[in-house]
């Protein structure tokens, strides 16, 4: 992480929680090549699998409540438009949570998760905060939920055992595409890491690293002069969306600090393998 105001702690990044391991196995929207994204369920299959983060989208009600959602239509991973339809183009800004609690996000990607709900941010804070598993949490679109920053923050203090002071216990870190949204949430909560998702110019890691703990770039533009100056400006890499065990692997020898993966089993076997051939 980058300097701090004096009298701030400074943050630890998301990869020290877990020293015995080089790379943070993050499975994106929870384990979401095998049960339905952004839902309990695949969060909780993302931990059996051994996942070392969950990562969820958050996204605001027209009631001004958190939800996790990836589109910002309900249409792709609900069956909105059966319940609702009427009401195109089914926004999540147009729906209260109690009406969108009465929606099936399970159907459309199994029939074994029938019945399967979109859930609060509330509710993944509580149904996993006994659990040994970090949260990387994405402000999804916040452009469109003004405010919403400061919202997740109001949440995240509800529900403190997400926000340990003991820099060593810390495993939460939140990110955006939304930079200047990073900048805002930073400003409520400085002691939580922050990631910017993107593949920022060399020139611009200096500056950024005065508030961020993370630069999360997309795979295909990974090298290894850029994860090294990435981490001398001392911020971690978190690369996104690696599937493919070849992909794995080279993204670990390149020195990334996480993987973000729609499939943490073979994620884990492949750094497992990675970790004995360091070790022989």
């Amino acid at each position: 992480p980058g300097p701090r105001t004096t009298g701030t702690p400074e943050p630890r990044p998301l990869i020290d929680l877990w020293p015995s391991k080089k790379v943070a196995n993050v499975a994106h929207r929870g384990a979401s090549a095998y049960a339905p994204e952004n839902t309990l369920a695949a969060v909780r299959l993302a931990r059996s699998q051994g996942a070392d983060v969950f990562e969820i989208d958050v996204q605001q009600t027209k009631d001004r409540k958190l939800v996790l959602m990836h589109d910002t239509t309900l249409a792709r991973t609900t069956n909105v438009e059966q319940v609702y339809p009427d009401r195109a183009p089914w926004k999540v800004s147009d729906f209260t949570l109690a009406e969108i609690r009465k929606l099936d996000a399970g159907s459309w990607f199994g029939t074994k998760y029938k019945g399967e709900r979109v859930p609060s941010l509330a509710q993944v804070l509580k149904a996993m905060s006994g659990e040994r598993l970090g949260l990387l949490l994405e402000m999804k679109s916040p452009g469109l939920y003004p405010g919403i920053e400061k919202r997740i923050a109001a949440a995240l203090k509800r529900s403190p055992s997400w926000l340990r002071i003991d820099p060593s216990e810390r495993r939460l870190a939140v990110q955006s595409f939304d930079w200047d949204s990073v900048r805002r949430f930073h400003s409520e909560m400085p002691r939580v890491p922050v990631g910017l998702i993107g593949t920022p110019k060399l020139a611009d890691l200096p500056k950024l690293a005065s508030f961020a703990d993370q630069i999360n770039p997309p795979y295909r533009d990974l090298t290894a002069a850029y994860v090294k100056s990435v981490q001398a400006a001392r911020m971690d890499v978190l690369t996104w969306t690696v599937d493919d065990p070849a992909q794995m692997r080279r993204a670990t020898q390149l020195g990334v600090d996480g993987i973000i993966s729609n499939k943490p089993d073979v994620l884990r076997r492949v750094l497992r393998e990675a970790g004995a051939r360091s070790a022989a």
